[in-house]
C-alpha cells in the first residue's frame, strides 16, 4: 500500500507540474518536443508502468501467499459459507467442533434447511448453528469453507480486503483475521442473476465474550 500511495502521489505532482509549466504558452513560443520524440515517450512510459507493475507484484506476492498458499493455523475457527441465488448462509460447528455432512437432496428453502442437514440421522449435525448473518470474534483467525449451490458468486468484505469467488462444484477455503470490532457489509461481486443487486449479508466482528453469547443465542433459536 505504501508503494502504491507514493507512486500515486508522485504521478499527481508530475501532472500538476506539466499543467503549470505548459498550459500558458506565450504567443509565438515554439512548442518543445519530448526528448527522443514519440518513441522516447513510449519507452519512458513503458519503463515507469513496468516498474510499478513489478513493484506491486513483489510487494503483493507475500500478502497473496499468506492468504492462499499458507494453511490456516491449528486454532483457526472453521466457518462454512454457502452462496445461492440470492443470499449467503453461514454454518458454525456445535460443541463437538465438527460439521455434519451435507445432503444436497435435503436442501430446502421452504423448510429453511439451507445446508441440507439430516439432524435425525447425523449426530454431528444436531448442534450445528445456521445463520443468515455472519459473526466472528476479533483477533481470531477464521477459516472459511466455501461452496455455491447454484451459479458463480463472490464473497467480498471491502473493509477487510477479503475477496473470494465461489466456483460451482468446488469447495474453496480461505482464512483471515479481523482486528477491529464493527459491522461490515458482505457483497456478491459476480453477476449471478436478476437479484444480484440485492445479494448481501453482514459480518459482525465482536469481542470473544459477545461472540460466545451471540452464538449461544443463535443456537437456541434453531
Amino acid at each position: 500500500m505504501a508503494e502504491a500511495g507514493i507512486s500515486f502521489l508522485a504521478s499527481q505532482i508530475l501532472l500538476a507540474f506539466f499543467i503549470w509549466r505548459l498550459s500558458r504558452r506565450h504567443p509565438g513560443e515554439r512548442i518543445k518536443n519530448f526528448p527522443g520524440g514519440a518513441m522516447g515517450l513510449v519507452i519512458a512510459a513503458f519503463l515507469l508502468v513496468g516498474s510499478e507493475v513489478l513493484a506491486l507484484g513483489a510487494f503483493g506476492a507475500k500478502a497473496w501467499a499468506n492468504v492462499y498458499f499458507t494453511p490456516p493455523g491449528p486454532n483457526a475457527m472453521p466457518l462454512q459459507v454457502q452462496a445461492g441465488q440470492f443470499a449467503f448462509y453461514f454454518r458454525y460447528p456445535g460443541a463437538d467442533g465438527r460439521f455434519g455432512p451435507v445432503h444436497p437432496n435435503l436442501i430446502s428453502e421452504s423448510n429453511q434447511n439451507f445446508f441440507g442437514l439430516d439432524v435425525d440421522h447425523d449426530p454431528d449435525s444436531k448442534d450445528d448453528v445456521v445463520t443468515a448473518e455472519m459473526a466472528v470474534p476479533v483477533n481470531r483467525e477464521i477459516h472459511l469453507l466455501m461452496h455455491s449451490k447454484d451459479v458463480g458468486h463472490a464473497f467480498f468484505v471491502p473493509e477487510l480486503r477479503v475477496h473470494q469467488d465461489f466456483v460451482p462444484g468446488l469447495d474453496l477455503s480461505m482464512h483471515f483475521t479481523a482486528t477491529k470490532i464493527g459491522r461490515y457489509e458482505i457483497v456478491c461481486t459476480q453477476l449471478c442473476g436478476l437479484g444480484h443487486y440485492n445479494m448481501k449479508a453482514y459480518l459482525s466482528v465482536m469481542s470473544q465474550e459477545d461472540f460466545d453469547k451471540w452464538l449461544k443465542q443463535q443456537g437456541a433459536n434453531q
